[in-house]
């Protein structure tokens, strides 16, 4: 049976595919908490592909690939093409340690795009962040690789810890050709947080409203940041039952108040670099639309 969206409901449009956990490195900061010791979960295959489907279906127009290291994942390829098949944009959010010759040939596909995290244009500073000897290097050097093939990259630079020199790294890809540059701190979410709980601050309080994330397992959280807030599974539901579900937790739980302090200082507010829609945390306006960020 099919299921119509109430006038009400924002229509999907975003989705963050976080298709495995495993990483090559082990970033200090790192939202999905993902590293070597990482899997690709449970959701298979063909099961992504469903959800894809699915969002081709109802009218989502991009997609972003992440992680973990979506690139480690084998079925990354087909994943990709069957989202062009679909008519949505893709994003692949990559920290680009190692790019195989064949996915070059997808990731030069019209409509494809990348991400990536860039933290200091000193290697032993942007390793200090990674914590793998020998990325900056690799990073850097599939960063140009990239540019040279024409393909579009966004990068963003969190500040992570002391002596990182951030305007030097922006200084670094404007020179290399980077157009898209964002600069972000620190959220609370998985190592990022420190040990501490998860806390409602960290959101814009706009989560959920045409986006979701879809986790290796199928669990769905209204975003990346939100890991917490269980809004159902798309191995037990269809994507668009997912979403329906969801209004009325998104209108009750965190759609909320913030402080004044929590936003930034006026004409300060840093974009999130890792994620599709602009959507700064406690951003007390509405959130560009998903289009403004490509």
């Amino acid at each position: 049976m099919g299921v119509v969206m109430g006038k009400e409901d924002a229509p999907l449009g975003f989705l963050w595919l976080e298709i495995t956990g495993r990483c090559q490195l082990e970033c200090v900061h790192c939202y999905a908490a993902s590293g070597p010791g990482g899997s690709h979960g449970i959701m298979t295959e063909w099961d992504w592909c469903r959800v894809i489907d699915q969002a081709a279906a109802l009218g989502v127009r991009m997609v972003q690939f992440i992680g973990g290291e979506p690139t480690l994942h084998p079925g990354l390829p087909a994943l990709i093409e069957r989202a062009l098949a679909g008519g949505m944009a893709v994003e692949v959010y990559t920290n680009l340690v190692g790019i195989g010759r064949r996915l070059w040939g997808v990731l030069e596909r019209p409509g494809v795009r990348l991400a990536t995290s860039y933290h200091s244009a000193r290697a032993e500073a942007h390793e200090a962040v990674t914590g793998r000897r020998g990325s900056h290097e690799r990073t850097l050097g599939n960063l140009r690789e990239a540019l040279r093939r024409g393909i579009p990259v966004r990068v963003g630079v969190v500040e992570v810890v002391p002596g990182q020199e951030v305007a030097e790294a922006v200084a670094e890809l404007e020179g290399l050709g980077v157009s898209e540059i964002r600069v972000d701190r620190v959220r609370r979410v998985g190592r990022g947080a420190g040990g501490a709980v998860p806390d409602l601050d960290q959101l814009c309080g706009r989560c959920g409203e045409g986006k979701l994330a879809i986790s290796p397992e199928g669990e769905v959280w209204p975003c990346v940041f939100s890991r917490w807030l269980r809004l159902g599974n798309v191995r037990e539901s269809s994507l668009a039952e997912v979403y329906l579900a969801s209004t009325a937790a998104r209108s009750g739980l965190w759609r909320r108040p913030v402080a004044d302090s929590a936003a930034g200082p006026p004409g300060k507010v840093k974009c999130p670099p890792d994620y599709g829609p602009p959507c700064p945390p406690n951003f007390r306006k509405p959130c560009p639309p998903d289009g403004d960020q490509r």
